[in-house]
């Protein structure tokens, strides 16, 4: 590894020279800005040890030209003139890491070794990132299973066009990361990507921030203000969960779509835009237009390209490169090297159910690295209680040793299907329904006969409310 020493003291570079020699570095020394600045463009340096008080500019200018020229290198501040502040100033520019004069040598070699170890993570995960996206993702997207591949090409396909676009996909599968690469793959990729998250807001409150609003328009509109569309101009929006937007707000998000235009809140004056609409849901928009809790019209402007993205437990083959990823991600990000993840846990990966999906994989592997030991391995004991733990309402039911009636074993498998559906859903009986093909009245008959008093471990599903409404 090649160490920059920059500090005006002599002896202070021959002890630090002498030091790293005798300890495999290489070494160069430098004894003003500019002298340091010349040497780190003519070569590069993994790691620069420098001093705040230089004779000819601040050293703080020195940090912040060489992580200008190389953002992964690794400065460690070595003064002793600097206050906390300075410390603390350098810290904030991006310095690795701070040792006060008089030093001592083990905390400059401790030092060293750790800012080694986190840019060879760095440069790992940016190596593993283009590997990755090169082989079997796009972007931040990962997958080599058949249905990923068929998302990717449509990705790249649709991109470049000027089409709306709806992703459809349960929770936690990445429906914003895919509308991201589409914008990313698009002749719009220089201007604004905006997310709207409609379904966190009440419609008047969307309508103003979706097309701003005039002053006076209502109560606290105190002055007028553009909003996310004009935001969004000459890029893309991204509505997360369009299923949840009132139908006054998609009649006006239709008017947007064919004539390009909108008014605010409270304006009579037409406004044009050019934007282009991404939309997801993780509900059957198609179901929702026949109950006439969505336009027709809006849908199938939506749908020009509909791109489906698998839930995780349909994709098995993609959760040892999607845990490897995370690793190493947040392996570089917590600066630990982790030397992998061993096999049994990776069969307790592959077998869970991953309701919340991709992104419940990312919790637990994230969660696994923090707790895990510098330079040790990912096992079982590592990964939440909810992946280790069976489901109680997972399938196959189990033959008691001693035996039982038929009857109780049909009604065992009843329940444990019916838990499973629940689970799966969250606890709604009215979408567990719809998984099991059954009405919700009969659902919640078959769990009143079968005295199912809970699902998920807490959640009453008995409820005659809950069957009803959803």
């Amino acid at each position: 590894m090649r160490v920059l020493v920059v500090d005006d003291e002599e002896v202070i570079r021959d002890v630090l020279g002498t030091l790293l020699t005798r300890e495999g570095y290489q070494v160069a020394a430098a004894a003003s800005a500019g002298e340091a600045v010349s040497l780190f463009e003519s070569e590069p340096y993994d790691v620069v040890l420098l001093d705040l008080m230089l004779p000819d500019r601040p050293g703080l200018d020195v940090l912040r030209d060489v992580l200008r020229r190389d953002p992964d290198a690794v400065v460690v501040i070595v003064t002793a003139y600097s206050s906390i502040e300075g410390a603390i100033e350098a810290m904030r520019l991006g310095a690795f890491h701070y040792i006060p004069k008089p030093f001592q040598n083990e905390e400059v070699l401790l030092t060293l070794r750790k800012g080694a170890e986190a840019r060879r993570l760095t440069e790992e995960n940016r190596r593993l990132r283009e590997e990755l996206s090169q082989r079997y993702g796009l972007g931040r997207i990962v997958g080599k299973s058949d249905s990923m591949r068929k998302v990717f090409e449509l990705v790249r396909l649709a991109g470049p066009s000027r089409s709306t676009i709806l992703v459809e996909g349960e929770s936690g599968t990445g429906k914003e990361l895919v509308a991201r690469a589409i914008h990313t793959h698009s002749l719009r990729s220089s201007a604004p990507f905006v997310t709207v998250n409609s379904g966190s807001m009440p419609a008047d409150l969307l309508e103003s921030n979706l097309f701003g609003h005039v002053k006076g328009a209502f109560t606290g509109a105190i002055a007028n203000k553009k909003g996310l569309f004009e935001a969004a101009d000459g890029g893309s929006i991204f509505f997360d969960e369009i299923g949840t937007v009132s139908l006054e707000t998609q009649a006006k998000l239709l008017r947007v779509i064919q004539e390009k235009e909108f008014m605010r809140v409270g304006s009579v004056e037409t406004q044009k835009v050019d934007v282009r609409i991404i939309a997801a849901t993780n509900v059957d928009l198609k179901k929702m237009v026949a109950e006439g809790r969505f336009r027709d019209d809006l849908y199938y402007r939506l749908c020009v390209i509909t791109i489906s993205i698998p839930p995780l437990r349909d994709r098995r083959e993609d959760i040892p490169l999607l845990a490897e990823h995370f690793m190493r991600i947040y392996a570089s990000e917590n600066a630990k090297p982790i030397s992998g993840i061993d096999p049994e846990a990776y069969r307790a990966l592959i077998d869970h159910d991953w309701p919340g999906n991709v992104r419940e994989l990312e919790n637990a592997i994230e969660r696994a690295v923090v707790l895990c030991p510098p330079g040790g391995q990912i096992g079982l004991a590592l990964l939440p209680e909810t992946v280790l733990t069976p489901d109680r309402g997972e399938l196959p039911v189990r033959l008691p040793e001693n035996g039982a009636t038929y009857k109780q074993l049909v009604e065992d498998y009843e329940r444990r299907l019916i838990r499973t559906a629940l689970r799966r859903t969250g606890g709604v009986q009215k979408r567990a329904a719809e998984l099991l093909k059954i009405k919700p009245t009969t659902l919640h008959e078959i769990i009143k006969r079968l005295e199912i008093k809970e699902a998920n471990g807490t959640r009453d599903t008995g409820s005659v409310s809950r069957a009803e409404t959803g």
